[in-house]
């Protein structure tokens, strides 16, 4: 059932049927959705930013955070192109503080950040889904005319970089807040296998969660019951949706087989 912007689901085929039932494109005739997705434990509506977390003046140290972080890390990782936005999703993969929030085109990938955590299996979780297609429309016009011209309804650092080299830049075309969605280079096979992008801000100080409010028609919530998250967690795990998948390596492994043999 609907209540206002959030869908309540009982069952595994409701949650289906919620996360699948806007992919239809008549335009095509395909089932490609404008659709993106975040997965949390909770259903708080809560989109802060790493960076908005770390206290007050945090807005004032993004860029000293940025900076230091270019500085130190280049004996480590070079983007593709040394952009400002390549440097940033880099920060962000690695947890560095910044206005970039995570989302994924899977909306499995996203039901399992909602039922990872075995500690909170006493709270309901939730699945936020925002169409990226339609928020194109508030972007400033020479944003917009670069995705145009792209033929592309999402950013990456190379399209973003010549309109908005900078911070400063991305704020001064407009007033008003807006969002974009970032993609970012393939930096490792973590970024690939959870089919990653990123939303970012116009303004570091802008809350994404409240930007959304005033546009509701660009976004629902799924909420899944505490009740259903263990037959979501085990169908996923079924259909290979893993930390040993999604986290690649010997860490991932190791917490998918810690998840796997730890009982409700």
């Amino acid at each position: 059932m609907e209540t206002g912007k959030d869908v309540v689901v009982k069952t595994w085929l409701e949650l289906q049927e919620a996360l699948f039932r806007h992919s239809w494109d008549p335009h095509i005739g395909r089932f490609r959705s404008p659709y993106v997705y975040r997965g949390s434990y909770s259903n708080d509506f809560n989109l802060k930013t790493s960076i908005m977390r770390i206290g007050s003046g945090y807005d004032k140290l993004e860029p000293h955070l940025l900076r230091n972080f270019r500085k130190y890390a280049h004996y480590d990782a070079i983007p593709p192109g040394n952009s400002i936005w390549n440097w940033l999703a880099v920060a962000q993969h690695h947890g560095l503080p910044t206005r970039l929030l995570d989302w994924t085109y899977s909306p499995y990938v996203a039901l399992h950040f909602a039922t990872a955590d075995l500690s909170k299996y006493d709270q309901d979780a939730s699945v936020i889904c925002i169409n990226y297609v339609k928020t194109s429309k508030y972007l400033p016009v020479p944003l917009k005319k670069a995705l145009e011209e792209e033929g592309s309804n999402v950013f990456t650092a190379e399209v973003l970089e010549p309109v908005a080299p900078t911070f400063k830049a991305l704020q001064s075309f407009q007033e008003g807040d807006f969002v974009l969605f970032l993609e970012p280079p393939s930096l490792d096979q973590r970024i690939v296998h959870q089919y990653a992008l990123f939303s970012m801000m116009s303004s570091v100080k802008a809350d994404l969660g409240v930007w959304l409010q005033q546009h509701p028609e660009l976004y629902f919530r799924v909420i899944i019951p505490a009740s259903l998250k263990w037959e979501v967690r085990d169908k996923l795990d079924q259909a290979n949706i893993t930390e040993r998948v999604l986290f690649p390596g010997l860490t991932g492994l190791s917490l998918w087989l810690k998840r796997h043999y730890t009982h409700s």
